[in-house]
C-alpha cells in the first residue's frame, strides 16, 4: 500500500499523525497465538489462589542428622522401633528422581490396627512411645507430622471479577452451608476499602472500584499512560542483553505445576522432573508455564528476563493442585544435588511452623541457592506475609502496578513469628510489577496475569540475569550479596510504608552496577531507624517515646555477605549517643543472634526514655555499631583465601537512630493493649471470629495493633490516645500508669496470679478494663471442624472465636459472665448503624450496671442446621462501675460481645466511635448518653455457662497450660522480662536531620567510576540483533530509551525494517515541514526517491537521525545512558 500525502504548510499535523499511526499499527500478527497484535481481546486475567495446609493422619516425617542411603535409614528406624517396624510402621517408598541419592528424611506410615495393647495401654500411649523412641535415636534430628499442601487456581477475566464476587456475595448472604467442608484457602478480606477478587482472594467491593492502594497523594486529574506489555523492556533487561548478559551459565529452578514438552517459547529447558504421584511432566493448569516464561522465555512476544538461563522445571503440584511437605523436601534435596543457582517459589502459606519445610529452605540457601518467593496475595491487610518469603534468607517479593502503586492484593508486613513477646521484621524485601504482566500461556501464546506469584518470577528472572553478568566474581555472589544489591539499589516509592514496599521497587541496572563492584560485607534491614519519618517508618513514626512506656522494639535483620555463617564480634553491639543531639536521653537495649546462619540473623533494638527525661521534649539521636565476622572461604586449591591476609573476614556497620521524646502523657490518655493472651495459627486451629468467613477459617494475622487492628490503632492515635503493647502476663505492668487495659479477642488462658492482680488493679489502683469478646459454643466448634478429603482427617478447633470460659474466670469476681449463644445481625445504637458478626451475649451482669440489648439472629442454630430465628433483646453490652474498698477510686468495666467491628480482617461497619465512648466512660465516669438513653430493662436469666470443650488440645500451644496426668494445669508463672541497657559510649558529633539516603555498599575500587557499556545501534533496532531472536528470526526487543519503551502488541518491533523506515520517514517529515513553512506553499518534490534510497541502503547519519526524532543519542556516542 502506497501512502501519498501532499505536504502543505496548512497540514503539518497530518503526516505526523499518519506516521505515528504507522509506527504503532505496523506490527505483524502473532504467529503463535494467531491473534492480532493489537487485539483488544487480550484482557487482563486475575488468578485466584487458595491455599491450605493440613496434618496427614498417621504419617510422620523422620528427619535425620545427615544424608544416608535408604538401607542405612531403614536400619536406624528399625533400631528405634524394634519389632513394630515391620508390623505397625512402614517407610513410604520414593518414586521420584531423588530415590537414587542419599536423603536426610523418610516418611513413615502407621497402621493403628497393628499397635499392640497387650499391656492394657491405649493406642495413643503406644503412639507416643514410638514417636519418643524415634526421636531419641542418636541419628534422628526430629519427628514431625506429614503435611498436605493444597492450592486452588481459578482464572478470571478483569470484567468477570466483580460479577464473580457479586454471585459469591449473594450466596454468602442468603445461605450458610457446608461448614464441615471448610477449606483453608486464604482470600482478600472484606473491609471498608473497595476490593476486587484477585490472585488469592474472595474480595469485597464496598466503596467502588479502587483496585490499588493509595500512596497518600490525591490528584483530581492526572495524565493517563498506556500500560507497557513487555516487562523486560520496562525493567530495562534489554540493556543488559545488549551487553551479552542473557542468563547464560545460571541454573534456575521453577517449583510449580510443570511445563509442556516442546513449548515454543523456551530455548534451554535442561530438565523436567515430576515429584507428585501422577507420573506426568505436563502442566495441566498453566501457572507453571506462565511463571517459567517470565523467567526464561526466549521466543514469542512475552519474553522472560533471562532467556538463555538453564531452566529446571520441578512439578510439585498435581492437576488437583495438591502437594505434600515430603514432595518438596525431596525436590529441594534434588535441587541441591543439581547445584541450582536460583529457585523461584510462587507459592506460600501462613504455616511458618512446618519445621521440616523451613529447615530445608535454610539448607537450600546455605548451599548458595538464591531463593525468591512471593510474599502473598492477602493484602491490603497487614500481618499477612506468607512463608517462606517471610524468612530472613529468602528474597520476599511484593507486587506493584505500572503506575508504581502498591497492589492491593500484595501482602503486608510485619512478620508474626515473633509475637506476642517481640515485634516483627520488615518484609517484603522489594517490590516489582505484578499486575497486568504478560507471560507464556500453556498453548504457546501469551496471556496476562496479576498477583505476587507474577512478581516473584520477575525478580527471580532478574536475579538470574544479574548472576549471569557477574559469574566471573565467583563466590562473592551469594544469597546475601544478591539480596543486599537488590535492596540497596531499589527505588523507594513515595508515601508508602516499609511494611508495604520493603526497600522499594526493583532497579535492575542499578543492581548490576552494585554487583560488578561489590565487596563482601554485612548490612542491615532497615538500614536506619527514624521514629520521626512518616510515611515510610510507619508505625514507628506515629507515636513518640516517653518515660514509663513499654519498650519500643525494632527488629533489624543482619545480612551477612561475608559467608554463610558468622557472628557479632568485638563484645557485641555498642550504643553511641550523640551528645550535641541529646542522645543521652535514650536508653537502648540490644539483643542479637548468637550465630548468623544462613547468611542472616537478627538485631533487636529496644528503646526507652530514662526518668531524667520524664518532662523533656525534643529529638534524640545516636547510632548502634557492630562488627560481623565470618570464616574466610577456601579457594579452589583448598587454602584459606582472605583479602586482608587473615583467616576471618570482618565488616563493621552502623544503625543510625533518631527518636522524638515527649513528656509522659497523663494516665487517662494511655491505653494498654494485651498481646500476651492472643493466639493464632500456626500452630493450632484457631477459628475465625466471623463464622461467615467460610473460605478462610483460620485466625492467622497476629491480632496486633499494627496488623489486623491497624485502623483501630490509627483512630486512637488520631484522637490523642497513646497505645502500648503488653507482651507479658498481667503481673508485669504498673496499673497506676494506665487508664484502661484493652482486652480484645483473647484465646489464651489466664494464670491465677493474673486474675488476682487484675482484680486488685481495678478495685484499688483505678485501672479500667475494656473487653471485646467473640463466640464460644462447644456444639458450634464441633460443627465447624472441617474434613480434608485428601487426608481423611478432621480438624477440630482448640477454642472458639474467644476463650469465653477463661474470660468468665477473669470476670467472675465482679459477677460478670458471657454465654454460649452465637448471634449476628444489623441494629441501630442511637444514630449509629451497627453490625454484630458471630458475637456472644451476656449471661450474668450486676444489677447496678447498664446493659444494652439488640434484636439479632441466632447464628448458632443456623450453623447447627436448625431453623434460623430472630431473638429479641439479646444482651450484648454492659457497663459497670464496681465498688472498691473505702477510700479507693476503682476503675470501670465495659464488656462487648463482638470484636469484628474493630478487626480489619472482617470489618463491615466499624465501631471506633463506640470505643471512644467506652474510653470516655472509663476516664471520666460519665456514662455517654448513647448508652444511658438506650439501656435495656431486660433481666438476665440464670443460664448454664459455657465450659471448655472436652478433648481440646489448647495446652499444646498455650503459654499458660501444661499437660500432666489428668486435666491440663497452669504452668508456673514466668518471670517478667527485664532489659539489660547498653552502656552508652557518647560521641561529640552531629547527625544529619534526614537519615534516609540510598544505601551504599562497599565496592572494589569504588563504584562511582563504573558505567554500563555504551549501547550499540542494534539496541535500538537499527541493525541486526543476534542475541535474542524471536520466531522467524526477527528481533524481539529493542533497547530502553530514557526508561520508556516503544512496543507493539505482538512484541517489540517484530519487523526489523519497520523502525528504520518509520524513524527515517519521521525525520524527513520534520525537515520537509520546516522547508515548506519557509517556502510558503511550495510543493515538495524529488525527496521521495531519496528517502527510498536511504531506506534500501540502510546508511543513516545516526546522530542526526536520533536528534531529529527526539531520541536520546548519548548512548550511541560512547557515553552511558541515563539510568
Amino acid at each position: 500500500m502506497k501512502l501519498k500525502v501532499r505536504l502543505r504548510q496548512r497540514h503539518p499535523r497530518t503526516i505526523l499523525t499518519l506516521l505515528l499511526l504507522l509506527t504503532h499499527f505496523g506490527g505483524t500478527e502473532d504467529s503463535i497465538s494467531g491473534t492480532s497484535c493489537n487485539s483488544s481481546l487480550d484482557s487482563v486475567q486475575h488468578v485466584k489462589i487458595g491455599f491450605s495446609s493440613r496434618v496427614i493422619r498417621d504419617e510422620y516425617i523422620v528427619t535425620f542428622r545427615g544424608y544416608y542411603r535408604a538401607e542405612a535409614r531403614e536400619k536406624f528406624v528399625r533400631a528405634a522401633l524394634g519389632e513394630k517396624y515391620s508390623t505397625a510402621w512402614k517407610v513410604l517408598p520414593r518414586l521420584n528422581p531423588a530415590s537414587d541419592y542419599p536423603s536426610d528424611f523418610d516418611v513413615l506410615t502407621l497402621d493403628r490396627n497393628s499397635l499392640c495393647e497387650s499391656d492394657g495401654s491405649s493406642w495413643e500411649k503406644e503412639l507416643r512411645d514410638d514417636l519418643e523412641a524415634l526421636g531419641d535415636h542418636p541419628c534422628v534430628k526430629r519427628v514431625t507430622p506429614q503435611r498436605l499442601v493444597k492450592r486452588s487456581l481459578k482464572f478470571y477475566n478483569g470484567s468477570e471479577v466483580v460479577e464473580k464476587y457479586m454471585e459469591n456475595d449473594q450466596l454468602s448472604e442468603n445461605k450458610v452451608e457446608g461448614y464441615e467442608r471448610w477449606q483453608s484457602s486464604r482470600s482478600l478480606r472484606g473491609n471498608s476499602i473497595g476490593q476486587y477478587e484477585t490472585e488469592n482472594g474472595d474480595a469485597t467491593s464496598v466503596e467502588g472500584s479502587a483496585f490499588w492502594h493509595s500512596t497518600g497523594r490525591l490528584s483530581s486529574r492526572r495524565l493517563l499512560r498506556a500500560i507497557p506489555r513487555q516487562i523486560t523492556s520496562v525493567l530495562q533487561a534489554d540493556a543488559l542483553w545488549s551487553m551479552g548478559i542473557t542468563g547464560a551459565g545460571v541454573r534456575v529452578a521453577i517449583f510449580d505445576t510443570g511445563l509442556p514438552k516442546g513449548h515454543p517459547h523456551f530455548r534451554r529447558v535442561q530438565e523436567r522432573t515430576d515429584w507428585t504421584h501422577e507420573r506426568t511432566l505436563e502442566d495441566g493448569l498453566g501457572h507453571g508455564t506462565f511463571v517459567a516464561g517470565l523467567v526464561a522465555a526466549a521466543k514469542g512476544h512475552c519474553l522472560g528476563m533471562a532467556p538463555d538461563a538453564e531452566l529446571h522445571v520441578y512439578r510439585v503440584f498435581t492437576n488437583a493442585q495438591v502437594s505434600y511437605t515430603s514432595w518438596f523436601l525431596d525436590a529441594f534435596n534434588y535441587a541441591i544435588l543439581k547445584r541450582i543457582g536460583v529457585l523461584n517459589l510462587s507459592i506460600g502459606g501462613p504455616d511458618f511452623m512446618d519445621r521440616p519445610f523451613v529447615d530445608k529452605v535454610w539448607e537450600l540457601t546455605a548451599n548458595r541457592v538464591i531463593m525468591v518467593s512471593a510474599i502473598g496475595n492477602d493484602g491490603p491487610l497487614y500481618g499477612t506475609l506468607n512463608n517462606p518469603a517471610d524468612q530472613m534468607d529468602v528474597i520476599g517479593v511484593g507486587g506493584i502496578n505500572f503506575e508504581d502503586q502498591i497492589a492491593k492484593f500484595s501482602s503486608r508486613g510485619m512478620t508474626t513469628w515473633e509475637l506476642p513477646q517481640g515485634y516483627g521484621r520488615v518484609k517484603p524485601d522489594i517490590v516489582t510489577y505484578g499486575s497486568a504482566v504478560r507471560g507464556s500461556s500453556i498453548k504457546g501464546g501469551c496471556r496476562t496475569l496479576s498477583g505476587t506469584s507474577v512478581a516473584s518470577p520477575v525478580v527471580a528472572g532478574a536475579v538470574t540475569l544479574l548472576a549471569s553478568g557477574v559469574l566471573h566474581r565467583g563466590n562473592v555472589i551469594n544469597p546475601a550479596s544478591m539480596k543486599q544489591a537488590l535492596m540497596a539499589s531499589a527505588r523507594r516509592l513515595p508515601g508508602v510504608g516499609m511494611f508495604e514496599q520493603g526497600h522499594g521497587k526493583l532497579d535492575l541496572l542499578r543492581a548490576y552496577r552494585l554487583l560488578t563492584t561489590y565487596k563482601p560485607q554485612a548490612s542491615l534491614s532497615p538500614s536506619y531507624v527514624d521514629l520521626t519519618e512518616c510515611q515510610y517508618m510507619w508505625p514507628y513514626c506515629t507515636q513518640p517515646l516517653y518515660h514509663g512506656s513499654m519498650p519500643t522494639w525494632v527488629n533489624v535483620t543482619i545480612l551477612n555477605g561475608l559467608g554463610v555463617s558468622g557472628r557479632i564480634s568485638g563484645g557485641g553491639p555498642q550504643w553511641h549517643p550523640y551528645a550535641p543531639q541529646n542522645g543521652g536521653r535514650l536508653d537502648v537495649s540490644l539483643q542479637h543472634s548468637d550465630v548468623l546462619w544462613p547468611w542472616a540473623g537478627y538485631l533487636a533494638v529496644a528503646l526507652c526514655v530514662p526518668k531524667s527525661a520524664a518532662t523533656w521534649e525534643g529529638i534524640a539521636q545516636g547510632h548502634v555499631s557492630l562488627t560481623v565476622e565470618s570464616p574466610a572461604e577456601e579457594d579452589g586449591a583448598g587454602t584459606t583465601a582472605s583479602q586482608d591476609g587473615e583467616r576471618v573476614r570482618r565488616s563493621s556497620v552502623r544503625l543510625p537512630i533518631k527518636a522524638k521524646i515527649i513528656p509522659t502523657p497523663p494516665r487517662h490518655k494511655r491505653v494498654l493493649w494485651d498481646q500476651y493472651h492472643n493466639l493464632r495459627y500456626p500452630p493450632g486451629y484457631f477459628p475465625r471470629d466471623n463464622l461467615r468467613m467460610k473460605n478462610a477459617p483460620l485466625d492467622w494475622n497476629g491480632d496486633h495493633i499494627h496488623t489486623n487492628f491497624k485502623d483501630m490503632y490509627r483512630h486512637l492515635r488520631s484522637g490523642g490516645r497513646y497505645v502500648e503493647v503488653l507482651g507479658s502476663p498481667f503481673t508485669c505492668f504498673d496499673a497506676r500508669s494506665y487508664g484502661a487495659l484493652l482486652l480484645v479477642d483473647p484465646e489464651e488462658e489466664f494464670f491465677p496470679e493474673e486474675i488476682d492482680k487484675l482484680r486488685d488493679d481495678v478495685l484499688t489502683r483505678g485501672l479500667s478494663l475494656i473487653v471485646f469478646a467473640d463466640w464460644y459454643n462447644s456444639s458450634v466448634m464441633r460443627r465447624v471442624k472441617f474434613y480434608d478429603e485428601n487426608t481423611r482427617q478432621w480438624w477440630m478447633p482448640d477454642t472458639g472465636g474467644s476463650n469465653i470460659p477463661a474470660l468468665n474466670d477473669l470476670l467472675s469476681s465482679w459477677g460478670i459472665a458471657l454465654g454460649d449463644g452465637v448471634y449476628e445481625g444489623d441494629f441501630m445504637l442511637g444514630l449509629h448503624p451497627m453490625h454484630y458478626a458471630s458475637g456472644t451475649s451476656l449471661a450474668k451482669f450486676p444489677e447496678d450496671g447498664i446493659v444494652i440489648s439488640a434484636s439479632l439472629n441466632d447464628q448458632g442454630r443456623e450453623v447447627l442446621g436448625e431453623e434460623t430465628r430472630r431473638v429479641e433483646n439479646v444482651p450484648i453490652l454492659g457497663l459497670l462501675q464496681p465498688k472498691g474498698p473505702t477510700g479507693s477510686n476503682p476503675g470501670r468495666i465495659v464488656i462487648y460481645g463482638d470484636s469484628n467491628c474493630l478487626d480489619n480482617s472482617h470489618l463491615q461497619k466499624d465501631c471506633f466511635w463506640m470505643l471512644d465512648a467506652f474510653l470516655e466512660f472509663t476516664s471520666t465516669g460519665q456514662i455517654p448518653s448513647v448508652f444511658s438513653d438506650h439501656q435495656s430493662k431486660y433481666v438476665l436469666a440464670d443460664s448454664e455457662l459455657p465450659v471448655r470443650m472436652e478433648g481440646n488440645h489448647l495446652y499444646r500451644y498455650s503459654k499458660v497450660l501444661e499437660n500432666k496426668i489428668g486435666p491440663p494445669q497452669a504452668r508456673p508463672l514466668p518471670p517478667c522480662p527485664h532489659l539489660s541497657w547498653a552502656q552508652p559510649l557518647p560521641l561529640n558529633k552531629s547527625a544529619p536531620t534526614n537519615l534516609y539516603k540510598s544505601q551504599k555498599l562497599l565496592s572494589v575500587g569504588g563504584m562511582e567510576n563504573q558505567h554500563l557499556p555504551p549501547w550499540r545501534p542494534s539496541d535500538l533496532g537499527l541493525g541486526p540483533t543476534p542475541a535474542i531472536a524471536g520466531a522467524g528470526g526477527s528481533p524481539d526487543y529493542v533497547g530502553n530509551v530514557n526508561g520508556d519503551s516503544y512496543l507493539t502488541e505482538g512484541g517489540v518491533y517484530s519487523d526489523g525494517l519497520l523502525p528504520l523506515f518509520a524513524v527515517i520517514l519521521l525525520s524527513a517529515a520534520v525537515g520537509l515541514w520546516a522547508w515548506g513553512y519557509i517556502c510558503r506553499g511550495r510543493t515538495v518534490v524529488g525527496f521521495r526517491g531519496r528517502r527510498r534510497k536511504r531506506a534500501r541502503t540502510g546508511r543513516v547519519a545516526t546522530s542526526r537521525l536520533l536528534s531529529g526524532s527526539g531520541i536520546l543519542a548519548s548512548g550511541l556516542k560512547g557515553t552511558p545512558p541515563s539510568v
